[in-house]
């Protein structure tokens, strides 16, 4: 397998310090390659998934792919996209993140294989022990502060404010690209656009130190933006997690359900390892018959397979044809909890409590009089069956699975009723 040309094919090659020289390197054989995420959160989010995946890529070709957690890094803070200074969080929560997402790079990467195992690294286990003094002599020396202040990273901050503490980052990070070459012969770094500085810093460290011009390399992959200018990766309620704990599997299929038919075939590529010969195929199908989203259906299905698996693919798929195709009466309690985890919600104590009331205790309604208008109308749907009785106490209606009551007003707005037991 061709690996570089596979990445050009996808669109995932931004920048790389030397294309001639890092295709012959990877016909040689095996190379190993890393890329660094720093534990800014108890969880990685899509915007670390490119990377990742691009990892996924190279070791199914037969490369090492290196995972480096930033338990040192993520104490400091990388400047790269950020236009302030970020808020520094405590070494114990930085620990507890990092054990986190430790534990998500077994989700992407093969640890266990035979022939090329993924390796996974944490950068405290070198920056955690270093001597200030030591450091700055046999490390800081190598960087010409002309240099370092030119670098992307650094420049944009330079205007707006910037503390040696992430002036830093840097160096630690060019650190790090050394003390992997040393540890398991790492010979590339990949990483986003913002990283580019960073790597051929490190690039730059290792030669000097080596006192040889020896054969490093770097790739950065494109920034992933919508074709509407919008940030990729934000929803209405915040980052798109990888975590089924802060996003429930379902709303992560919806969130790739719901791509733009000019952004589709482009995340294919990106984020799913469907061939490029299939992809062509489905975006024949979105210029054709944009109706069937079908190329939306396999990017949602590939994705959400790979985060989360085939038994949370298969249950966000049927709570997504029981809101949009009718079945809430087949939901499990799982299932409901899921799928509506995010619309307004409310617990019924009392049994006898009316229709009326519950309306707006859940906050479907503001008032009595609007429950009553709504409910004569029509415009009240209770677990899909359109609902008119005025009258009506929440006793007399049917709870999916014994303690659930799904509230509908008109077509998109969504309640959930809980009863206690």
């Amino acid at each position: 397998m061709d690996i570089f040309k596979e990445l050009k094919d996808r669109g995932l090659v931004y920048q790389h310090t030397d294309e001639d020289a890092l295709r012959k390197r990877l016909a040689k054989g095996q190379m190993a390659l890393y890329c660094g995420f720093d534990p800014t959160a108890d969880s990685l989010h899509i915007g670390h998934l490119l990377p990742l995946l691009v990892l996924r890529r190279f070791q199914l070709a037969g490369h090492k792919s290196i995972a480096l957690v930033g338990g040192g890094t993520g104490l400091i803070g990388d400047p790269s996209g950020k236009a302030s200074e970020r808020t520094l969080n405590p070494q114990e929560v930085v620990e507890q993140w990092a054990q986190k997402i430790k534990n998500q790079f077994g989700r992407f990467l093969d640890f266990e294989t035979k022939d090329n195992p993924a390796i996974l690294a944490n950068n405290y286990d070198w920056l955690g022990s270093l001597h200030v003094i030591e450091f700055l002599r046999d490390i800081g020396k190598n960087f010409p502060l002309g240099a370092m202040l030119a670098k992307d990273s650094v420049e944009s901050r330079l205007s707006k404010g910037i503390s040696f503490t992430e002036f830093s980052y840097m160096i630690l990070q060019s650190y790090d690209y050394l003390k992997l070459n040393e540890m398991y012969g790492c010979e590339m770094q990949i990483g986003g656009s913002d990283q580019w500085g960073n790597i051929t810093s490190g690039i730059d460290l290792i030669r000097r130190t080596a006192n040889q011009e020896k054969e490093m390399h770097g790739l950065t992959l494109p920034l992933v933006t919508k074709s509407d200018g919008t940030k990729f990766g934000k929803t209405e309620g915040g980052a798109v997690w990888l975590d089924q704990e802060k996003m429930s599997p379902y709303k992560f299929y919806q969130f790739w359900l719901n791509t733009d038919d000019q952004d589709v075939v482009k995340f294919l590529k990106y984020f799913t390892f469907i061939s490029i010969e299939e992809i062509n195929e489905l975006a024949q199908g979105v210029e054709k018959e944009p109706e069937k989203r079908r190329a939306q259906r396999a990017l949602a299905e590939d994705v959400t397979k790979l985060v989360h698996g085939q038994e949370a693919l298969d249950r966000a798929e049927k709570i997504s044809n029981a809101l949009f195709g009718g079945g809430l009466g087949n939901l499990t309690a799982v299932e409901i909890e899921e799928g509506f985890s995010d619309v307004p919600s409310a617990t019924i104590q009392a049994s006898e409590t009316s229709l009326v009331d519950a309306l707006v205790q859940v906050g479907a309604v503001s008032s009595k009089r609007q429950a009553r208008e709504a409910i004569e109308r029509g415009a009240i749907y209770i677990n899909d069956i359109r609902h008119s009785n005025v009258g009506s106490t929440v006793s007399e209606l049917e709870r999916l699975d014994g303690k659930y009551l799904v509230i509908r007003r008109g077509k998109k707005n969504y309640y959930l009723i809980k009863f206690e037991a």
